[in-house]
């Protein structure tokens, strides 16, 4: 099927009432693990690079992540997203949609509303006539292991900006903050569901959460048919993937060649349940 536009699959999973899953990864493995299980489970999936994972830890380059994933979709007949995730960056990120990164998100969180809505206008218009779509971000949603970031109602996007924002960006969607945070949580998050009806009821654009790992699933049940179409995962998929290392690099017996299929096994076990949570 090869790739499917990320803003067709949000439509997709908008009909079905429900959320599409995104996963962040690093190389081979996670893709080609997030891609199999996909289609063995006939569901759509994103696979998002985040920009850091190259520039600070050099696992890939965007042009190489951006083939890899083409290359093992283009067989698969389940919709396969390829999304390049927080950027502020707008040359990194046009840069990337010429390498070949069918969605992109520019993240104006930190700066003032006017700052955010100018500069993401202006990524939109140039990723659009690249046919690239756009993700942005009103609100801010912090780190998890700063706890008051969870609870930071002034963090929370407001349900009174958001149509103004998405009418005045031209963005495609858009992140928002409900008590959601970014790696592993100290404390079990409450998701602010009254806001997220309120910020759905007020516009039409698909809604994406950030910080999925270890928000509990009742919650985001909730949450998916109350408006999110876009949930991502990074933190826990990281660390399954970095314990299944030590566990195998620790076994008696164990080669180098043996690693690949150890790491795609794990991953794909933990992708069969991540994957049921969105029921399209």
């Amino acid at each position: 099927m090869g790739i499917e536009r990320v803003s067709t699959i949000l439509k997709m999973a908008d009909e079905a009432n429900t959320s599409a899953i995104a996963f962040n990864c690093l190389d081979y493995s996670m893709v080609k693990s997030v891609i199999t299980v996909a289609e063995e489970l006939n569901k759509p999936v994103i696979c998002m690079l985040y920009p850091n994972d190259v520039l600070l830890h050099r696992w890939t380059e965007p042009a190489v992540f951006a083939a890899m994933v083409r290359a093992l979709a283009k067989d698969v007949k389940v919709p396969i997203g390829l999304h390049l995730d927080h950027s502020s960056d707008f040359e990194y990120i046009v840069a990337a949609i010429r390498d070949g990164f069918s969605s992109v998100m520019y993240d104006g969180s930190a700066l003032s509303l006017a700052e955010n809505i100018a500069n993401t206008r202006e990524v939109v218009k140039v990723a659009h006539v690249l046919g690239a779509d756009v993700e942005a971000e009103l609100g801010q949603v912090g780190f998890a292991d700063t706890v008051a970031d969870q609870s930071n109602i002034d963090m929370y996007t407001k349900p009174e900006v958001v149509k103004a924002f998405h009418e005045e960006t031209g963005c495609d969607s858009v992140a928002i903050s409900i008590g959601s945070a970014h790696g592993f949580y100290k404390e079990t998050p409450r998701l602010d569901i009254e806001r997220l009806k309120a910020i759905n009821a007020a516009t039409d654009v698909p809604l994406v959460l950030h910080g999925g790992s270890g928000i509990p699933e009742d919650q985001l049940e909730v949450a998916f048919r109350e408006g999110i179409n876009k949930f991502n995962v990074g933190t826990e998929f990281f660390w399954l993937y970095y314990e299944t290392i030590k566990q195998q690099a620790t076994k008696e017996g164990s080669v180098l060649h043996d690693l690949p299929s150890a790491i795609q096994e794990k991953l794909r076990e933990y992708l069969r349940t991540k994957m049921q949570l969105c029921k399209m």
